[in-house]
């Protein structure tokens, strides 16, 4: 999986610090990417209903509240992959072990997802924000 999750996190999490306009360049600023992967990721979290945007109008404003925002829904809205966690794609299927491995890891690795999606789904934008602004 790329950056896009950890970036569209950081996206939001700066929407929801700052909410007043600001560029493309300016997210970018603080996130240390072009800003043209900050419209890209920008574009994903709007089609999946967590941003708005206006055409020509700098800035964007998250559709709900924080506390109704869960870091699994910006997993999904940057189009991760089903599962982390890939099998390798040919194993020898006259060896005992490769006609077998992928059933068992299949198994695994969806536990794994599993474990990984219900932890995101926990966490909320306002919790990540709590964390940021805590000096503790």
């Amino acid at each position: 999986m790329n950056s896009q999750y950890s970036i569209a996190v950081h996206i939001l999490a700066l929407l929801n610090a700052f909410p007043g306009p600001m560029s493309s360049e300016d997210v970018a600023g603080s996130v240390g990417v072009n800003p043209v992967v900050i419209r890209h990721v920008t574009g994903l979290l709007r089609r999946a209903g967590l941003l708005e945007t206006q055409r020509g109008v700098p800035g964007a404003r998250l559709t709900r509240p924080p506390s109704q925002i869960t870091l699994l829904d910006v997993y999904r809205a940057v189009e991760a992959p089903e599962s982390v966690l890939k099998l390798h794609g040919k194993p020898n299927l006259d060896c005992p072990v490769g006609a077998r491995i992928q059933g068992v890891l299949d198994d695994v690795f969806g536990q794994a997802q599993a474990a990984l999606e219900a932890r995101l789904a926990q966490v909320r934008l306002s919790d990540v924000n709590s964390a940021l602004m805590d000096t503790g």
